[in-house]
């Protein structure tokens, strides 16, 4: 994923970047608002301070949202509720208040990329053309939050059903371990991938399709959609 960041903030940026390379991510960073519309060609999504020196961030927002669908996040200090009800109407697609948890961050930037890459939850792969990932007997519906397999429903906690519907969003391609807990859980611990396995694992067990949620080793793990 590659992501834009608007930000003047040098301090700010310098901490930042790392932290979003750690989760998988690429970065352009600009340190001011002016042209930001014309460097969004292989962008994903746009992290928008609105504190900038040449222009409003908002006006920074409006400016994209005429020529773009890309996701933007609003990451800035102003934290007052008419700031916020602004940013929405200017076109951001979720706002955050500095300072946050890059837990939190990463969870907000794949969820914003999520809604606008598969609108109401579909995606390439699905299978029925609606709110659902199909692969063999096997059926995610991510809108009722349902899995049926064989044509018998399997029940799942919410921790379970969200990554299996985080990886099936993804259409056969690889969620790293720091991507999945982010957005799962909001936050990273020492125990955090022991925790994920054991959901993986008791994934496989439920589904009866232990091949369906493959192990990219080093990396993350996969939904087999491509049967």
């Amino acid at each position: 994923m590659h992501i834009l960041l608007i930000e003047d903030d040098d301090r700010v940026a310098a901490a930042l970047r790392p932290a979003l390379h750690r989760h998988g991510m690429s970065t352009t960073r600009l340190d001011h608002g002016r042209g930001a519309v014309d460097r969004l060609d292989g962008v994903d999504v746009v992290l928008l301070d609105l504190g900038l020196p040449d222009i409003d961030g908002m006006d920074v927002c409006r400016a994209i949202r005429e020529v773009s669908e890309v996701p933007v996040l609003v990451v800035t200090a102003r934290g007052e509720v008419d700031d916020r009800i602004l940013g929405l109407h200017s076109g951001a697609d979720d706002y955050l208040v500095k300072p946050y948890d890059i837990g939190e961050l990463v969870a907000r930037v794949h969820a914003v990329y999520r809604r606008r890459r598969v609108p109401g939850g579909v995606g390439p792969g699905s299978g029925t053309g609606e709110d659902s990932v199909e692969v063999g007997d096997v059926r995610v519906d991510l809108g009722r939050h349902l899995v049926v397999v064989a044509g018998e429903n399997v029940t799942l906690t919410r921790k379970e059903f969200q990554v299996l519907a985080m990886l099936a969003r993804a259409d056969g391609a690889v969620c790293t371990r720091s991507q999945i807990v982010a957005e799962v859980w909001g936050k990273s611990w020492p125990g955090a991938n022991r925790t994920l396995d054991v959901h993986v694992a008791t994934l496989r067990t439920k589904l009866g399709r232990p091949e369906l949620v493959q192990t990219v080793r080093g990396v993350g793990y996969r939904f087999a959609a491509d049967g």
